[in-house]
């Protein structure tokens, strides 16, 4: 029988009682380089020839080498038809979600495993074709060993009147954290996973982009324990057009400011982080929430109720509501995460220890935003500074991303020109369609008005 930890929530899941119920791996080495030759069982039918292969970015010639003579194939996976180049072999889907459809393949070129995205209809509607232009964009941007990049861009239409699909094509990982939520974490691996994850955080923010999206199906991993962040749908610019979308991150991991409409910043992921965190730890969901309401009350039910000073700040009818809820006193991280759902502090080096886990999270999961730790103090945090890499935490911010484009109402057509040039000039210095040469944000005509 499982202990419950909390009154608070019957339905919170705790994790697994003790060695004898479920038998912990033994910590195998504290040192990232000795994890590759014990992998972690995470996906025996990915291909392994080239596991271990770092990521292959085609260089500008290879891109225009290869689109002078492309031939393109069809196959159906599931109920998804997948045109693509005849380059890429092997093809198993891999999964689906409301922003695509994913399949492994073989890059016959370049000799690696990767993963193909085919963006769910990229063009249904104004919301559907910003988020395609948007994460296109940012992929292209962006350069850190812990956020996915994009290898290649492609679509089998040829012009911009038949344009109707886009592919992206990644790097290959072997599973995503749902997966390893799963698994029996000892601290090294979940401390290091969470390093990578917070590294990955700072390069988008240090680029004023936040993600808005983190959850356990936005980050994948190889057996290795490397991660990746991924799916940038939703991130945008820093600034002060959040006020627009209070309905970003998906409900689980969505911070408090955003359920409760009030502006966000960058820290907006911590919170997200601190989620994924206490469900590996708890191997289970946190805050399950069956709507917005439901789920700041399971929110105020483990945390407790903020502060005065905190509602002050609220929208005064969404602070009338707030003010008429129960009030909760909350519970200690001690009781929410005791130490039973931890592994033994004993680990190679006696330096990971439950306490400091404990502890990170308590400055994670902080309602009020203001109080909340940053990405950089999170960085420095005992629990996660042991991997601290000046290389990796401090890695070359991204070009700027042009937000301007973002904030500019375009139509659906005009999204499409956008995202067509993108991928024409991704691709080759082949003439561009006429109706596209030269085509910048300024350049489109304001959507007509309607009656």
């Amino acid at each position: 029988m499982t202990q419950q930890t909390f009154k608070g929530n019957s339905k919170c899941p705790t994790r697994r009682q003790s060695a004898p119920c479920r038998p912990r791996r033994a910590i195998l080495t504290s040192t990232r380089s000795r994890w590759a030759t014990h992998a972690l069982p995470f996906l025996s039918a990915t291909r392994t020839s080239n596991l271990s292969a770092p990521e292959h970015r085609e260089s500008y010639a290879d891109r225009v080498k290869a689109s002078t003579m492309v031939q393109f194939y069809s196959v159906t996976l599931g109920d998804t038809v997948f045109s693509i180049p005849t380059r890429y072999t092997e093809l198993v889907r891999r999964g689906a979600g409301a922003q695509g459809t994913v399949c492994a393949a073989y890059d016959t070129v370049t000799q690696q495993n990767v993963a193909i995205k085919k963006l769910s209809r990229p063009f249904q509607n104004v919301t559907h074709a910003k988020r395609a232009y948007r994460e296109f964009k940012l992929m292209k941007l962006v350069n850190h060993k812990n956020i996915i990049g994009l290898l290649n861009a492609f679509t089998p239409q040829k012009s911009l009147e038949e344009f109707q699909d886009v592919y992206l094509v990644m790097e290959l990982m072997d599973a995503n954290l749902c997966q390893v939520i799963q698994m029996d974490l000892d601290h090294e691996r979940m401390s290091y996973l969470l390093y990578q994850m917070l590294c990955g955080i700072k390069h988008l923010h240090l680029a004023g982009i936040v993600h808005r999206d983190l959850k356990p199906s936005n980050i994948v991993v190889k057996s290795d324990c490397t991660l990746k962040i991924l799916d940038f749908g939703l991130a945008r610019t820093a600034g002060t057009t959040f006020m627009m979308t209070p309905y970003v991150v998906t409900r689980y991991y969505r911070a408090p400011e955003v359920i409760l409409g009030m502006g966000y910043t960058e820290n907006v992921d911590i919170w997200s982080v601190g989620c994924i965190m206490g469900e590996m730890i708890r191997g289970g969901v946190l805050f399950p929430g069956t709507d917005h309401i439901d789920q700041w009350n399971k929110i105020i039910e483990q945390l407790g109720t903020p502060s005065a000073a905190f509602m002050a700040r609220l929208q005064p009818t969404v602070r009338n509501y707030v003010e008429n809820r129960p009030r909760y006193a909350g519970y200690s991280f001690e009781r929410l995460f005791p130490d039973i759902l931890f592994p033994s502090d004993s680990s190679e080096h006696n330096r990971l220890k439950a306490s400091q886990a404990r502890d990170l999270l308590s400055r994670m999961l902080v309602i009020d935003p203001e109080r909340r730790i940053s990405v950089d103090e999170a960085l420095l945090h005992p629990y996660i500074n042991v991997w601290y890499d000046e290389g990796e935490v401090n890695a070359p911010a991204p070009a700027a991303y042009d937000h301007s484009v973002d904030e500019r109402e375009h139509t659906v057509d005009q999204w499409k020109q956008l995202i067509y040039q993108e991928v024409v000039e991704y691709n080759a210095p082949a003439p561009a369609t006429p109706a596209v040469a030269h085509l910048a944000s300024a350049d489109l005509a304001p959507p007509a008005h309607t009656a």
